[in-house]
């Protein structure tokens, strides 16, 4: 029951929060994008500058969690990740009063969504496997057999079937 109410609470704080940073995050990518906009530009522009720099870091860590799993190469995605990260932490710094602490506070909310995130997805730690109590069976314990590579006469190892070309006979 007590692990329960923790994951609720756990759950209405990461919403509260995640939701917060990211209008905040949000807002300030807005804004940069209108204010270096042309005139006339639609302010429909800056809401999907701002959903592009927030949601595509989401969305490469999801990917990199993904093809981690599947040992697939996370590269592209990591790549999005930084980038688009970046670009959010660019429009947070762009509109920040020009001064250290002006910096610091205007990139939280993109730190602290960007941690969320990272947080949310990560997953639960691994545990390491429990060591055999008396009431399980120890796996048997199997000696390995060596293994010797075939080698032709000269000390090439063979690997697969050899087979020779020749050319086909002229007429």
């Amino acid at each position: 029951m007590k692990d329960r109410i923790e994951s609720l609470a756990l759950v209405v704080i990461l919403t509260v929060v995640a939701v917060a940073a990211g209008w905040a995050s949000f807002t300030h990518v807005h804004d940069w994008t209108m204010r270096h906009a042309p005139t006339g530009t639609p302010d429909a522009f800056g809401w999907v500058n701002a959903v592009i720099s927030e949601l595509v870091p989401v969305a490469a860590l999801l990917i990199i969690k993904r093809r981690r799993r599947d040992g697939a190469p996370i590269g592209y995605p990591l790549f999005l990740l930084i980038a688009a990260g970046t670009l959010s932490l660019c429009a947070q710094l762009a509109v920040a009063q020009p001064s250290p602490a002006g910096w610091l506070l205007s990139a939280v909310p993109a730190l602290a969504f960007m941690a969320l995130v990272k947080l949310i997805f990560a997953g639960p730690p691994t545990t390491a496997t429990a060591p055999a109590t008396a009431e399980q069976e120890p796996a048997p314990i199997v000696e390995a057999i060596p293994v010797r590579p075939i080698a032709r006469p000269n000390g090439v190892p063979v690997i697969g079937q050899v087979t020779r070309w020749s050319p086909a006979p002229s007429y």
